[in-house]
């Protein structure tokens, strides 16, 4: 089924994406992945190929395009090659717009440049060993102290957290505030009493370094808040629909992915004389799954030219990125059925298609709490 979203310049920008992924990311990838972390040289190189901060104005490095059909684009070619361990799209798509929309000019000065060539990475530290999606239970605090905020808590499970040289952290800065109390502070790499964690070992994305980061009498400067204060609750809201489109799109190409690679396996692969691919209930199976691809596909298409025409809501967001991500599960899952023994060996694609995007109906808001946000729009 021939897509109409895209024109011949979005086109022409992905065989760009292609290339920088066949130079610049696979040929390291599995040394990464060893290493539980990714270069910093890949980030200063998709900084030169002008991949990182598309939608930053041009006066501070950027592209100075804010259609997200071009970050799109990203996010289903990384999401093919299962590179999910160089995060681009946290960096581009989750982080960034905090940074264009609620920075001041002095701060976009100081930190923009640096996003986009690639030499500051960034990160957003949200989640706490005792708080997930429940904005009401953060617990780390900053005190006012005049010219600066005083900063003390923790956090975990940050993507980019090693890695990181600015990290944009929820803290609480009215005691009694609930998810209403809460304040975006930014904070650098050097700061004092600024710390990180052990680079935590997870089942998938080993070379996406994840990490706890720890905040003691952090001095974070006046001129570090971000946004309003204690408006963070209405800033993380309005910006979480663009992450969960990103997600959903990465979703979608990886399961087209590992469909690709099944059929090529069971056309191949025989079994009792014969291949797989004759066997009518291996049929079925790809039928179901090619036919979830397309409808899904469908979805996320126009939810993908909604966001680029400033239209796509919230409830909206949250259905492509539940509805995606369960779909690439249940799609790596059943293919690797289908690839038997084989696919449980770690040297084959679809072990690590089924391991890396397991996180994916977790991060960025899960299943449960995207079917909520829904329930609630039709039952309020």
């Amino acid at each position: 089924m021939k897509r109409q979203i895209y024109t011949e310049d979005h086109e022409a920008f992905r065989a760009v994406v292609r290339t920088f992924l066949d130079k610049e990311v696979l040929p390291h990838y599995e040394r990464w992945e060893q290493d539980g972390i990714v270069s910093r040289e890949v980030w200063l190189a998709a900084g030169r190929q002008g991949l990182l901060g598309l939608a930053v104005a041009e006066e501070y490095g950027g592209g100075g395009n804010t259609d997200y059909r071009y970050s799109a684009v990203v996010a289903e070619e990384f999401g093919r090659a299962y590179a999910a361990g160089f995060a681009i799209g946290l960096h581009n798509d989750m982080i960034g717009p905090y940074l264009t929309s609620l920075a001041t000019e002095e701060q976009k000065r100081r930190w923009l440049p640096g996003f986009c060539s690639g030499e500051t990475v960034t990160a957003i530290a949200m989640t706490e060993p005792g708080a997930g999606s429940d904005l009401q239970a953060i617990r780390t605090s900053a005190e006012d102290r005049g010219d600066h905020w005083v900063l003390n808590g923790s956090k975990t499970f940050i993507s980019n957290g090693i890695n990181a040289d600015l990290v944009i952290v929820v803290a609480r800065t009215i005691a009694e505030g609930g998810a209403h109390g809460l304040s975006l502070l930014v904070v650098e790499r050097g700061m004092e009493g600024f710390e990180r964690g052990r680079n935590l070992d997870k089942i998938g994305q080993k070379s996406q370094d994840t990490a706890e980061l720890f905040f003691h009498d952090v001095r974070v400067p006046k001129g570090n808040l971000l946004g309003r204060l204690d408006g963070a609750f209405l800033h993380l809201m309005t910006n979480l629909a663009q992450e969960r489109i990103t997600i959903a799109v990465a979703a979608v190409a990886g399961a087209e992915r590992v469909l690709e690679m099944t059929t090529r396996y069971v056309k191949e692969r025989e079994a009792f004389g014969r291949p797989l691919a004759e066997l009518q209930h291996v049929r079925f199976e790809m039928a179901e799954m090619a036919t979830e691809c397309a409808v899904t596909r469908a979805f996320l298409d126009r939810c993908i030219l909604d966001h680029a025409n400033g239209e796509l809501d919230a409830v909206h967001a949250s259905m492509a990125k539940w509805w995606a991500t369960e779909l690439q599960k249940r799609v790596a899952d059943r293919c690797l059925q289908l690839h038997g023994g084989y696919g449980y060996m770690t040297e084959q694609p679809i072990s690590r298609a089924f391991t890396d995007g397991r996180v994916q109906t977790i991060y960025g808001g899960t299943t449960e709490i995207m079917k909520e946000i829904i329930g609630r729009s039709l039952l309020a």
